[in-house]
């Protein structure tokens, strides 16, 4: 009987075990423009309610300063997606990218108007963000339609599923101020509702990224 020969892991190159390596080299660039679009958007939100107590003039700059931020994240959140699914079709990465671009421009100076910074303006300022958000249900839709039969499709719907509803989420209790408003006073320092906003913010930005890791290794495998 012959004995099992055994084999030594450590001197396997990727050709003796059968890994089938990457069909092309992924630009990463989208990827990075994520992770700094995400990382100015929480910089810039830390330095307004650190800062903005020290006058009404600094607070209104660090507002909107926040909104900028929040607009960046939107827009950088979607380079990943649209560039690594539409690499092979230039003309909607163009189309997509571009569009969201030109909405995060128009939401830019929309807030950079001082009466727009008011508390009266609360619930526009949200609605332009959702609105921001909601325009990339078209090329969710397009891209489902073109990789329906991508075995990464599953996992990828489930993280961009699950960063919408964060998203949503914190945006209710945004606009609602839901608790703080059933009993004034009660959350002023912890609890109210717009620390639940940032906390379901990350979640939503932790979601998105697992999508990113996803769409990386998606690239990868399939090539164009």
């Amino acid at each position: 009987m012959d004995t099992p020969k055994l084999i030594d892991l450590k001197h396997q190159t990727p050709l003796d075990m059968d890994i089938e390596p990457p069909l092309m080299a992924v630009t990463q660039w989208p990827f990075y423009v994520f992770l700094g679009g995400s990382m100015f958007c929480l910089l810039s939100s830390s330095t307004c309610h650190l800062f903005g107590c020290h006058s009404h003039h600094l607070n209104l700059l660090l507002l909107q300063m926040d909104y900028v931020g929040i607009t960046i994240m939107i827009i950088s959140s979607f380079f990943p997606p649209i560039y690594y699914i539409f690499q092979c079709e230039p003309v909607w990465q163009f189309v997509y990218l571009g569009g969201i671009t030109i909405m995060g421009v128009f939401t830019v100076i929309t807030l950079l108007s001082p009466a727009l910074s008011t508390g009266k303006f609360r619930s526009f300022r949200a609605f332009l963000f959702m609105g921001m958000g909601l325009f990339g249900l078209i090329p969710a839709v397009h891209a489902v339609m073109m990789n329906w039969r991508a075995p990464q499709r599953n996992g990828i719907l489930a993280y961009e599923a699950a960063m919408a509803l964060s998203y949503l989420t914190g945006t209710m209790f945004y606009v609602t101020r839901i608790p703080e408003r059933w009993k004034p006073g009660w959350f002023d320092l912890a609890g109210h509702s717009h620390q639940i906003f940032h906390c379901f913010v990350m979640m939503g930005a932790l979601a998105h990224y697992g999508a990113a890791l996803v769409f990386l290794e998606f690239r990868g495998q399939v090539g164009c």
